[in-house]
């Protein structure tokens, strides 16, 4: 990559500039170990939340509520984000990041479980948009719970698939980026999607289910 993109990727993941309550829960998730979407992954997020203008979205992944917050700016004002963590640890430093914010305790439902337990319980056609940021070797599985939960228009979105880059590497792998490269055959190849792979942060996956 020459110097000149790498510079362009740098101004435009920083395009967007983050407030105190998103640099506070950047800070805990550091602290926790746990990776957070790029600055420029979360103005995507914010930006095709808006587009769709959503008043329903899931997110398989709260972390500390970065993502979220994102998603939640971007929403309408009567949205609710239902996001789901198996950590509710985690979730306490969200429902903290996200009264910093100044969002309502109700434009937030959260669900701490696995992914694969909870996405079941979610009302069909119910939802906007769905964010995926889980466990990377489940992809597949929340693709097949998104396309059931989304109404026609919707969005679903898998952060992080490129891997750092190991998606497009020729050498072995493991099974998780063999599963993300699955992943990304079935979006692309699906009749019930139009899809998009945009290149911020570690890979944004988005496709709009017809």
């Amino acid at each position: 990559m020459t110097g000149n993109r790498q510079t362009s990727w740098a101004f435009a993941d920083a395009y967007v500039a983050e407030d105190e309550a998103l640099r506070w829960a950047r800070d805990r998730a550091r602290d926790a170990g746990l990776r957070s979407v790029s600055p420029g992954t979360g103005a995507a997020l914010r930006m095709l939340a808006a587009t769709v203008d959503a008043k329903a979205v899931a997110e398989i992944g709260t972390g500390t509520g970065v993502s979220g917050m994102h998603l939640l700016y971007g929403m309408r004002p009567d949205g609710v984000l239902t996001t789901v963590d198996p950590e509710p640890d985690h979730q306490q430093f969200a429902r903290q990041a996200f009264r910093a914010c100044g969002f309502a305790s109700n434009r937030a439902r959260f669900i701490p479980g696995r992914a694969l337990d909870v996405l079941p319980r979610l009302a069909d056609a119910g939802y906007d948009l769905v964010f995926c940021d889980g466990d990377r070797l489940e992809f597949l599985d929340y693709l097949a719970e998104s396309l059931r939960l989304l109404r026609p228009g919707g969005l679903v979105v898998f952060e992080g698939v490129f891997a750092n880059g190991r998606t497009v590497d020729s050498s072995p792998q493991p099974t998780e980026v063999l599963r993300l490269r699955e992943l990304l055959r079935a979006v692309r190849e699906s009749p019930e999607l139009v899809p998009s792979l945009l290149p911020v942060g570690d890979g944004l996956l988005c496709a709009v289910k017809r």
